[in-house]
Order: C-alpha cells, then sequence, then structure tokens
C-alpha cells in the first residue's frame, strides 16, 4: 500500500495532475423526482433481485435531507419492491437505539411509503476488508447480507469530521453497525470521538471498501448535490444555514468517480460560492477519502462527464456548473 499522500488530506489534486483509467459519470441539473430517475437509468443495469436503498434517512425534521416525497416518486417507479436500509448511530441521539430510530424515520416521514431496514436491529455480520491497512474486516449490520442489490442514493453534503458526506461515507459509516462497526472507526485510545482527519478517512474508506467488495457488480451510486450544507443530515435542525449553491444530480457504477466528480463540481464553483464547504473540506483533510479510495483500487478518479440535459455531451465540471445562480434560501 502507498501511503505517500496520508498527510495531504488537506490539497485538493486538480484534474490536469491525476494519472489513470477514467470511468463514466452521468450528471443532470433536475433535481427532482424525474432527474433522480433519468440519472439513476444510466447506472441500473446490474440491479437485481432483493434491492436495498442506502439512504439517510436524518434526524428529526433535518431541513435538508433529500425529500422524501422524491423517494416515493422514484421507487414507486423504479424499485416498488426495494426497501430503505439504515443503520443505529454511534452519537447518543434520536436514532441511537432502534425504537428511538423508528419512531424519527416515522416523524420524517419514510415510513409511509417504504419499508425501513435498520439493518442492525438483529444484531451484526463481519465483511472482509482486502487489503487494509486499519481492518482486515468491518463489522456492518447483519441484516446487509439479506440484499443482492444496493443503491446508494446520497445527499452530497459537509460534514463537521468527514468534511464532505458522499457515497463512500453514506455506506462506510451508514452500513457500519451503531455499537461496533461505528466504534472501530470513530473510536481511539478511551475516546470515542478520537480519530480525525486523514486517518478517519482511511478508516471511512476501508468500511466502505468492505460493502462495495460484498456486492460486486450489483451496487450503484448516485449523488445529489442540493441543501449542501457545510453540516451533515445527523445534525438536524442544528444544521449550518447552507449557503452552498444547489448544483445537480450524479451517478455512476464507480464510487471514487461520483465522490470525486462532486467535489470537482462544487470546487468548479465562484470562490465565494464554494468557500464555505470548500474550506470545510479542506480543514478536515477530507480528500483524503479520494486518494486512500484510488489507493485501494476502488475506482477510478478520472472520468467522462455526461450531460443528460444536452443531449449527453461530453462536458467538464466548469461546464457543468456554468449556468448555477447563488443560493437563495
Amino acid at each position: 500500500m502507498n501511503f505517500l499522500s496520508r498527510k495531504d488530506g488537506n490539497r485538493y489534486i486538480p484534474y490536469a495532475e491525476r494519472t489513470g483509467n477514467e470511468s463514466v459519470v452521468y450528471f443532470t441539473r433536475d433535481l427532482s423526482p424525474e432527474g433522480l430517475m433519468k440519472a439513476y437509468d444510466r447506472v441500473k443495469g446490474c440491479i437485481e433481485g432483493k434491492v436495498g436503498v442506502k439512504l439517510h434517512t436524518g434526524e428529526p425534521h433535518g431541513p435538508n435531507i433529500i425529500p422524501p416525497a422524491w423517494i416515493e416518486a422514484f421507487l414507486k417507479k423504479e424499485l416498488p419492491d426495494a426497501a430503505i436500509v439504515e443503520t443505529n448511530t454511534f452519537y447518543d441521539g434520536d436514532r441511537y437505539t432502534t425504537e428511538q430510530h423508528r419512531k424519527t424515520l416515522e416523524v420524517n416521514g419514510w415510513t409511509r411509503f417504504a419499508k425501513v431496514d435498520i439493518l442492525d436491529e438483529d444484531g451484526t455480520v463481519l465483511l472482509p476488508v482486502a487489503d487494509g491497512h486499519w481492518f482486515d474486516a468491518m463489522s456492518m449490520g447483519s441484516h446487509l447480507v439479506n440484499y443482492d442489490s444496493l443503491v446508494v442514493l446520497t445527499h452530497f453534503k459537509g460534514h463537521v469530521m468527514g468534511g464532505f458526506g458522499g457515497s463512500n461515507k453514506n455506506i462506510g459509516i451508514g452500513c457500519a453497525d451503531g455499537r461496533v462497526g461505528k466504534a472501530m472507526i470513530h473510536a481511539k485510545n478511551g475516546d470515542d470521538w478520537g480519530v480525525h482527519e486523514e486517518e478517519l478517512m482511511e478508516k471511512i474508506s476501508e468500511s466502505s471498501k468492505a460493502t462495495v467488495d460484498h456486492f460486486g457488480k450489483r451496487i450503484t451510486f448516485v449523488n445529489v448535490l442540493r441543501n449542501m450544507s457545510v453540516s451533515c443530515d445527523c445534525e438536524g435542525v442544528e444544521a449550518e444555514p447552507v449557503v452552498t449553491p444547489n448544483i445537480g444530480i450524479l451517478a455512476s457504477t464507480d464510487i471514487l468517480a461520483v465522490d470525486q466528480a462532486s467535489v470537482d463540481l462544487v470546487q468548479a464553483l465562484k470562490p465565494e460560492d464554494r468557500k464555505a464547504l470548500a474550506e470545510r473540506m479542506t480543514s478536515r483533510h477530507s480528500f483524503r477519502q479520494l486518494s486512500y479510495m484510488k489507493e485501494l483500487g476502488m475506482g477510478n478518479d478520472r472520468y467522462i462527464l455526461i450531460d443528460l440535459d444536452r443531449g449527453d455531451a461530453r462536458i467538464t465540471a466548469a461546464d457543468a456548473v456554468a449556468e448555477v445562480k447563488p443560493f437563495a434560501g
């Protein structure tokens, strides 16, 4: 394993400095249920059997989560038999126990239209981490292995510790069970939250790799770049106000490519528009998520960006955000 970049997680690497193969990432500006379907339709080819949809369902009344009405329409058309999948939290809050979690799911409206499977309700399962530096295996919610395919549907935003929360964080933290797996990632030397910066990004990515490897080709990724507070949805109504403009929806079968493209689109915004979120990413050394995923062989940080709104034209990140307007609140 090459650890030359381990202390470089606070540096954004421009596209021109990257090497290696390219993956395909699809983009639409259409922030709606129809936009979700448009993006997903391009990356759903290997999704089959019993399907889980990994969402961050949020704390009670969280203002920035992907609107449940979008997910209701999306599931009805695309995946009528799928279940939303989640795990309990490591922090003591409204999703700490399964009972608390179910109440929060009801408050936020998820159970009105979908089955929600709390993966760690009945215990844990160990999934191997191939070529990991920190882990040989990661403790996951035991129900995860009951699914044939996983759709990772992510609200891309900031995060108080991770810098940004994309597909990698959604499954790296979000599939690890609330007591064992999340402690493996976060706890150190008797401190429940002792892991920070590069080490945290590497541990999130190794956990994510366990899930990606488990599903193989039967996993796909959709990132929604909307209401991008510097705070995660785990902060609920306490999240920092949104100041970053809405951008659109990205989809890929490559987890690294979709998260890298999400970061690139934020970085391509005007300086005044990207300032808050870009600073959050830099200050938490979150770019290590991307470089470490590449070292782990999880995907490519170079990609072909396909504009679904412009006849499948090949575009750049700058093209994608050229018409973005400042966030209006």
